[in-house]
């Protein structure tokens, strides 16, 4: 597993050779923990850890805007009134409040705190024990990652700035941002990935059918706007083809809001045919995306039926030795098998005695 790790870093001639340094051995280990999440058990953990964090981020997020978990901000105010009844002056005094708006519960502040103070963290760790820092700076997860980060301690401090001004205005909708993170369970579960991989494989077809789809909306919507005006109707909600391109669009991808309903006969055989187009036009590329998941599924699962420790792959100048080397071997053994077969008599050689071959005695007679 260890060989694999190096060969992603390019160490696998230092790996062979047995000279890597200590930072050589550390860095694949470390960016395995954070990168690998099968590579052990510290990784699966530090997985469970990162996955926890952006569920809670992520709650937090929607929480966050809950009436129920908000504190109206209360302005107090104070005025006195002088009343003059029959010459005598009676002064009254008035308390008056504005609730202008409400903000999140301080709560959510340190909870979005301490989840961003880990993925900096861990942003930071991988960056320096990442393979390649370009690849990893242009990766769209770093970039999410970045941006998120970034976004929460903008607007803290941007925040903390318009306090002291005394100004009203906030940016919560910088925090929108961090529903991003989620894209990041792709680096935690092989599912998501294989999804990813079928929607990149699939491209042509998605593009197909946004073509096509495209398409139909722009005629349906120009056709439902003449239909509407073909006869009389008061109550034509068709006022232009923007309009129609509109319900168009809900109409072919079956959604059917009513907001937009055609009133004339023409105009209703347009949407049932806008609506049959729109069930038929989706439906074609489903097949071929279904046939690319059930493809990378299975090569996702036969992966993870292999051995961990896999033969490694031999090295241009580890073949050249082993191979003079079996040679040699099979030299000798060519030696040894014909000298062999040089000193062993005939099969149908027989003694003196007419008994079987003696080597010992024959070679004392001749020695005598």
């Amino acid at each position: 597993m260890f060989f694999q790790i190096a060969k992603k870093f390019g160490w696998e001639d230092d790996f062979h050779s047995g000279s890597l340094s200590q930072w050589q051995r550390l860095k694949p280990r470390v960016w395995s923990l954070f990168d690998e999440p099968y590579s052990s058990k510290y990784a699966r953990a530090i997985s469970c850890i990162s996955v926890a964090f952006i569920l809670v981020s992520t709650c937090s997020f929607i929480l966050k805007t809950d009436p129920s978990f908000q504190i109206p901000d209360i302005d107090v105010f104070y005025s006195l009134r002088v009343v003059d009844e029959n010459g005598f002056k009676n002064y009254h005094k008035t308390i008056g409040t504005d609730k202008p708006v409400t903000s999140p519960h301080p709560n959510f502040f340190y909870v979005d705190l301490i989840c961003n103070i880990w993925f900096t963290f861990e942003l930071f760790i991988r960056s320096i024990f990442c393979p390649s820092f370009h690849k990893f700076v242009r990766s769209p997860l770093t970039i999410i990652d970045v941006v998120s980060t970034g976004a929460f301690f903008f607007e803290s401090l941007l925040h903390a700035i318009l306090i002291q001004t005394g100004s009203q205005v906030t940016l919560d909708f910088l925090s929108m941002i961090c529903v991003l993170r989620l894209f990041k369970l792709t680096q935690h579960f092989s599912g998501l990935k294989i999804l990813i991989q079928t929607f990149k494989a699939s491209a042509q077809e998605l593009s197909l059918l946004v073509f096509f789809v495209v398409l139909a909306i722009v005629i349906f919507a120009a056709l439902v706007y003449y239909a509407e005006r073909s006869q009389l109707n008061k109550d034509n909600q068709f006022t232009s083809i923007p309009l129609g391109l509109w319900w168009s669009l809900v109409t072919i991808s079956t959604v059917g809001f009513g907001d937009m309903v055609p009133k004339t006969y023409l105009g209703m055989l347009v949407g049932s045919l806008c609506a049959l187009m729109g069930v038929l036009t989706i439906a074609l590329p489903v097949p071929v995306i279904v046939s690319n998941f059930s493809n990378l599924y299975s090569h996702s699962q036969a992966r993870g039926k292999l051995p961990k420790k896999r033969r490694r792959v031999l090295q241009a100048h580890e073949v050249k030795p082993m191979h003079l080397g079996v040679k040699s071997h099979h030299g000798k053994h060519r030696k040894k098998s014909s000298s062999a077969t040089f000193n062993q008599p005939p099969a149908n050689f027989k003694n003196a005695n007419g008994g079987p071959p003696n080597h010992d005695n024959s070679a004392a007679k001749l020695m005598a």
